[in-house]
């Protein structure tokens, strides 16, 4: 699969866990480096899930290899952040809030 393609299925699976209100009321970008961004806009609502680059509250830099990864659960968040895999610049407590915020009822 090439990368803009992973990118795709990564932007369309976050727009279905954020749905209409995924509650952060913040904006937030998954970062992929030369692979693209995935921004989610929680600051409105309906939630806004797109490929824009823009300034956002957390910025969560990762490549997409171990972002599916860890939506697999096959890498820890905390250990992806403390190996260095996982980096996060701006708001922490929000970074905190992600992984319950995109979690399906």
């Amino acid at each position: 699969m090439d990368s803009q393609e992973a990118l795709r299925l990564v932007t369309e699976g976050l727009r279905d866990a954020v749905g209409a209100d995924c509650g952060l009321g913040k904006k937030v970008k998954f970062d992929f480096g030369q692979d693209g961004v995935v921004v989610i806009d929680a600051s409105v609502t309906p939630n806004v899930v797109d490929n824009v680059d823009r300034p956002t509250d957390c910025t969560l830099k990762q490549s997409i290899e171990d972002f599916a990864l860890m939506s697999e659960g096959k890498l820890d968040s905390t250990l992806a952040f403390m190996s260095g895999r996982l980096k996060i610049e701006g708001d922490m407590g929000l970074a905190m809030r992600i992984d319950q915020a995109l979690k399906t009822p």
